[in-house]
């Protein structure tokens, strides 16, 4: 699971930047980069956290004795 989400974090990431890539050079135009800018930025951020969240640390209150 954690190798498939840092795939599909890097997939949507480049969702950000290739189409803005492709803009500058002139081939797409700027409704689809907004379109697919927004696409990868939403998946960025569901994937992403996925692999790159850490443990927390437990609570003195969530502890029994």
């Amino acid at each position: 699971m954690n190798n498939l989400a840092k795939i599909v974090s890097l997939l949507t990431l480049s969702l950000v930047i290739v189409p803005c890539l492709l803009y500058f050079t002139g081939t797409v135009s700027l409704n689809t980069v907004k379109w697919t800018a927004l696409a990868g930025t939403i998946g960025w951020f569901i994937a992403t956290p996925l692999w790159m969240s850490r443990e927390l640390p437990v609570d003195a209150n969530q502890v029994e004795i």
